[in-house]
């Protein structure tokens, strides 16, 4: 019996031998090589084109520092806020779960490298009628084990498993860019709970001046020494100011319930926390933002591109396996028995060995037209690489102007609220000789109320512009 069975795998091993030559004879298997795809506006950038500006150098980054940058902000608030977006985030657990599905797909296509084995048993009974036949019952049983392979010898299945590892590997690039996008959005909003709080102190400072100078000129009305339309400015003036109060409330109530929503927690859970009035964060005196070229290895988009070139390149040499034949190895092992006791006994053994191949003659036209498809494919993403490097050099090189430009406009901002505020003072006490009317007085009011608030907005706005460049740079993941 093992003799056969020797000669039957040898007959088979023949078989095959001559069928793969018959059907790869004048084919020549073409493996595609996969390139990194390159960036040429991102290799002629051998520095920023912008100035560099503000406490921002070209010094190598620091990894771990850029990985948790908001600890450079020195407030203990919004690192405690970012710790607990990182844990509860609900659009950061979606990108979580969707590695996982990208390691399932991929650990599928790895099964295709193993043999496929079935078992599979049965009984059956029969009675035959007793005016037809003997009236006897007869019984059967059987079990077996059926097994089958096919040989990668076009390297289908490898391509496939490349491609889908390429998917997880993407998949976790994207998850670093929901963790970069989710820290950076914390902060801005945190930046603007700060700056509402501050320009409502503001408000109502100014407010507080305004109604001292409305009872003032309301005395004065009341004296003969003011007139109506006196009365009527300030007052107009006063309650303007008042009028600003809801809106910033507003806009204060609605970065607070942001922050809320992005650490997973209902709007208003955190404005306990936040109740109390605390400055801007400062900006670090100086900010290391490295060379262009780092992008490529900091950014998750750009390695995320990168992967997705990756998997195509894959799929394109999937579909060029297509065009050549595919080879299969089955087997089946039975046992069959008219009774239980003597199903598992080597009388009842049979077992077959059988080998396949199956190449497209009608369809290569398909086939290639598919490949032409998945060619398409990869020049799609190579594009869209190139076009993710360009839009990341673009956002650094524009928060880089963003974050110098504001400290010249706030340094600016700063002097001018020196010389409104000055200006009131002086306002006021020439109104109060009768020197000057009392317009003089309500444009200077007007004046810094608007100073003032500009200046805080734009503390508010170098430190998120700091925040936008921080992003920019690929940093808040580790």
């Amino acid at each position: 019996m093992q003799a056969m069975r020797r000669n039957a795998i040898q007959s088979t091993t023949a078989v095959l031998a001559g069928l793969f030559i018959l059907f790869s004879s004048g084919c020549a298997t073409r493996r595609i090589q996969y390139k990194p795809p390159t960036s040429t506006p991102l290799a002629q950038a051998a520095n920023w084109n912008i100035p560099l500006e503000g406490g921002a150098t070209a010094k190598p980054a620091d990894d771990a520092t850029l990985s948790r940058w908001w600890a450079t902000l020195g407030d203990p608030v919004l690192t405690s806020l970012e710790e607990r977006a990182v844990k509860g985030n609900l659009d950061l657990r979606q990108a979580e779960a969707k590695v996982r599905q990208a390691r399932a797909l991929k650990g599928a296509a790895e099964t295709g490298r193993l043999p496929t084995v079935t078992a599979s048993g049965g009984a059956a009974g029969n009675r035959s009628s007793s005016r037809l036949g003997s009236g006897e019952l007869t019984q059967s049983y059987t079990a077996g084990v059926d097994a089958s392979w096919e040989p990668d010898f076009y390297k289908r299945i490898r391509q496939s498993i490349e491609a889908y590892g390429a998917d997880v590997e993407a998949a976790q690039e994207d998850l670093r860019g929901v963790l970069v996008s989710l820290t950076a959005e914390v902060a801005l909003h945190y930046v603007d709970v700060r700056s509402y709080q501050s320009q409502l102190a503001i408000t109502a400072s100014n407010l507080k001046a305004q109604q001292e100078t409305y009872d003032l000129t309301v005395a004065r009305y009341e004296s003969g020494l003011a007139t109506k339309l006196d009365v009527e400015q300030a007052r107009s003036n006063l309650e303007s100011t008042r009028a600003s109060i809801p809106t910033l409330e507003a806009s204060l109530r609605k970065s607070a319930n942001a922050i809320a929503v992005l650490l997973g927690e209902k709007p208003g859970a955190i404005d306990s926390e936040l109740a109390e009035v605390k400055p801007v964060p400062v900006i670090p005196l100086e900010v290391a933002v490295g060379m262009p070229a780092d992008l490529v290895r900091r950014r998750p988009d750009i390695r995320s591109a990168e992967r997705q070139v990756a998997a195509q390149t894959a799929r394109v040499g999937v579909a060029q396996a297509d065009l050549y034949p595919s080879f299969k190895l089955s087997g089946n092992l039975g046992l069959t028995s008219i009774t239980i006791a003597n199903l598992f006994t080597p009388g009842g053994l049979a077992g077959s060995l059988a080998g396949s191949v199956q190449s497209t003659i009608f369809s290569r036209r398909k086939i290639r037209e598919q490949i032409k498809v998945q060619d398409a494919l990869l020049d799609q993403h190579l594009i869209s690489y190139e076009s993710t490097v360009l839009g990341a050099l673009q956002d650094v090189e524009n928060a880089l102007s963003d974050f110098a430009k504001e400290q010249v406009r706030r340094k600016s901002l700063a002097e001018a609220a020196a010389s409104a505020e000055q200006a009131l003072t002086l306002s006021r006490g020439l109104y109060s000789a009768g020197l000057k009317d009392f317009l003089t007085v309500l444009d200077a009011q007007r004046s810094l109320l608007s100073l003032q608030t500009q200046l805080a907005q734009s503390d508010a706005s170098i430190t998120a512009n700091l925040v936008r460049l921080y992003k920019a740079l690929g940093g808040g993941w580790s």
